[in-house]
């Protein structure tokens, strides 16, 4: 009897973590609930489903009925668990023991809930690298999913992969399903028929054969028009009607079935690599350009069906080159996973450090790490709920160590992994993490109480898809089609929002700007920096006193013509929620003024909300004590000469107040990026810049000085009665 091809359809369920609760609850009613609707109906169709850890742990708390669908159909045998990385992180990206930690600890959790064995894992965005065969197996595993175009990179074509491989590594077996890039794009997208008669023509070619789909799960409702698409219009009935109907000769199997049925078809050893629209987005820009150029040229030549599978992108890790701000997270990632394994070896509190071993899983989810089709890293609700779990991770292990209240720190070492040595301050209030090397900034602001990173912030940069943006304009594509192919702009006018930053969006970046320079022209790029001290190199010291620790940074450089040296100090007081900022500029010349700018940013306190807003007053107003509100944190702010300004997020419960001990200027404006995700183009607000400057002339020796604190409050700090004189009127209502 001829044996029947068996297709197997493995869906990935996944939501990270920091995602809003509505688009949680959207994807629920729209795709996952809908499907399993859908999927009861047709008993002689199994499947293997594969739901992230962070989504999961959502369900069982907002939809504890789906999950006990989900039981129900696993103890029928239709429906196969798939395991993974806990919170779906990209393995690579991660040190081995934490590799092997997720992988372990999630099939643990699903053999319990689930009442089944978890053999089977899936592979986050199919980054693969061959020494993750170890890794896999210690934690195991015995087979996973990649795309086809791993096996084609490897050499392979299209007709040799309709079943399984085996690879190795260091003498550790795994199996290994190559996922079929054809059914990607026929499902949802093409017709049932089309499926059909595509796995017909394999049949017919290779008897017996296996074909893995796998993919997201969301691409069946969730992903923009296909839930009117896929339910509303009948396309998912009708696939599944289509299966049934050839059941004689397709069987619709979980991958464990398959795996166990059918033999590997043979041995491989794959390179580096990730699904190809990853590789091509991993890419610099130009060569971004260069890739799409080539295949647009080319695609109609009779040649390039045999050249195409040749071409390939760029390496994953190369995110962390592209994005200085997923270096800053996955090096601050591995601090915390240092801190963790080191509390561990100790013998430290057990139930603490476990607790925080899973924080640290949480804030390595892969998806504010990168970015292609979908938002990934522009999106801050993303990159917040990172720092948020990798912040609360260090909150435990805190007291797991029984960190004292008056504890402080001040340390030097290479943080971020360029190999210059940065400086870490602490206390049991806020972290700071300055780059000497990188014009002296301050590029992480940690406010522990809140779990929040004021500096979580995003540069501007140019995009692949950007010149999409400026030739097609704002009319796009409302029919139902694959992410990757859509044109659709969320906003009017982002051809004309496109800006560019020349340096990171970080905090004491320091400016020379022309005398007439104004708030326009900063906000929008138009003005010529005058000074090398933006990214210029400063010489660093530590400074430790009993209860007070400073980082004094200093450099000689230009400005304006005149040979100007900057000296600055950040201190850090124990038990205080502020820090002081002292400058003192040298060799300033007496007879004209230089235009002198501090900026500052502060991410993760969002514009267009009423609830959060700037507002100034404090002790320098006529009635001590009372504040001025001055709009939201959207809008632009040109305030002459006065002694502070602040910015409140009373959403997050968390207020910053900058406060001068001379008459400052102050510019405010939000920062903004144009950004591709899966439901389009769009502008998306990053951080508020906030640049108190000066029109500085020398004194008798060429000298000028300015001293600021940045203080910060919270709920936490209001509710526990903890706030400092310095801060104690933050915690009035403007």
């Amino acid at each position: 009897m001829t044996q029947p091809l068996r297709l197997c359809l493995c869906l990935h369920n996944h939501q990270p973590i920091g995602n809003f609760d509505h688009v949680f609850e959207a994807s629920y009613q729209d795709s996952y609930r809908l499907f399993l609707d859908v999927f009861e109906r047709f008993p002689g169709i199994n499947i293997g489903l594969h739901t992230s850890g962070c989504l999961l742990e959502w369900l069982e708390e907002n939809h504890p009925e789906y999950v006990e669908r989900l039981a129900a159909l696993v103890a029928e045998g239709r429906i196969e668990i798939v395991g993974g990385a806990y919170y779906e992180s990209i393995l690579t990206m991660i040190p081995r023991r934490d590799r092997v930690g997720q992988i372990r600890a999630y099939a643990d959790f699903l053999r319990e809930r689930f009442q089944t064995e978890v053999t089977g894992m899936w592979m986050p965005e199919r980054v693969w690298e061959p020494s993750l065969v170890c890794d896999i197996a210690e934690a195991g595993m015995r087979w996973t999913i990649l795309d086809d175009f791993h096996f084609k990179a490897a050499g392979l074509t299209q007709d040799e992969l309709h079943g399984y491989y085996v690879t190795e590594d260091e003498g550790r077996l795994l199996s290994i399903f190559p996922g079929s890039e054809p059914l990607r794009y026929l499902l949802p997208f093409g017709d049932p028929q089309a499926t059909i008669d595509y796995l017909g023509r394999i049949n017919m070619e290779r008897p017996g054969a296996v074909v893995m789909f796998g993919d997201d799960g969301e691409k069946f409702g969730s992903w923009p028009d296909t839930r009117r698409h896929v339910y509303d219009e009948g396309w998912l009935e009708r696939m599944f009607g289509l299966l049934q109907d050839n059941a004689h000769w397709i069987r619709v199997a979980t991958p464990s079935e398959a795996h166990a049925a059918v033999g590997p078809t043979g041995k491989i050893y794959l390179p580096e690599c990730s699904y190809r629209e990853m590789t091509e987005w991993a890419l610099p820009v130009a060569r971004q350009h260069d890739l799409e150029d080539l295949r647009h040229e080319f695609e109609h030549d009779a040649r390039w069906s045999k050249i195409s599978p040749l071409l390939r992108g760029g390496f994953w890790r190369n995110f962390k080159v592209r994005y200085e701000e997923t270096a800053e997270m996955y090096a601050r990632m591995l601090l915390v996973s240092q801190r963790v394994e080191a509390a561990a070896a100790a013998g430290l509190h057990e139930e603490l450090v476990s607790s925080a071993r899973r924080s640290l899983f949480r804030g390595q989810c892969n998806c504010g790490y990168w970015h292609g089709a979908f938002g990934g890293v522009y999106l801050p609700h993303l990159r917040n709920a990172v720092y948020g779990a990798l912040i609360e991770a260090d909150n435990l292990l805190d007291a797991a160590e029984q960190q004292p209240a008056g504890y402080i720190e001040a340390t030097a070492a290479d943080y971020n992994l360029d190999s210059h040595p940065e400086l870490r301050l602490v206390n049991r209030h806020v972290g700071l993490l300055l780059a000497p090397f990188s014009g002296g900034m301050l590029y992480e602001f940690d406010v522990k109480a809140a779990r929040h990173n004021l500096l979580a912030t995003m540069r501007r940069r140019p995009e692949a898809y950007h010149r999409k943006v400026l030739a097609v304009g704002g009319h796009g594509s409302d029919e139902c089609a694959s992410i990757h192919d859509r044109v659709v702009f969320k906003q009017d006018g982002l051809d004309q929002a496109l800006q560019y930053d020349t340096a990171p969006r970080k905090s004491l970046i320091d400016h020379f700007l022309h005398v007439d320079a104004s708030l326009e022209t900063v906000a929008r790029g138009q003005t010529e920096e005058l000074g090398d001290f933006v990214e210029g190199v400063y010489e660093a010291k530590l400074r430790r006193n009993p209860g007070r620790v400073q980082a004094q940074l200093s450099r000689q450089g230009h400005a304006d013509g005149a040979n100007v040296r900057i000296t600055k100090g950040v201190t850090l007081s124990a038990d205080s929620h502020e820090i002081e900022i002292a400058y003192l500029l040298e060799g300033l010349p007496q007879d004209r003024q230089l235009h002198f700018a501090v900026e500052l940013n502060f991410a993760g306190m969002p514009a267009g909300a009423d609830d959060r807003y700037f507002f100034r007053g404090g002790e320098h107003c006529e009635q001590p004590g009372s504040f001025e509100r001055l709009g939201q944190l959207g809008e632009w702010l040109d305030l002459p000469e006065g002694w502070d300004l602040g910015l409140a997020d009373d959403w997050l419960g968390l207020r910053a107040r900058l406060a001068s001990n001379q008459p400052t200027h102050f510019w405010a404006f939000p920062i903004a990026a144009v950004s591709q995700s899966e439901g389009g183009f769009e502008l998306i607000h990053q951080s508020v810049a906030v640049l108190p400057h000066w029109y500085v002339r020398g004194d008798a020796h060429g000298r000028w000085s300015v001293v600021m604190r940045l203080a910060v409050a919270t709920r936490e700090h209001e509710a526990a009665n903890t706030l400092p004189d310095a801060v104690e009127e933050l915690a009035a209502t403007p």
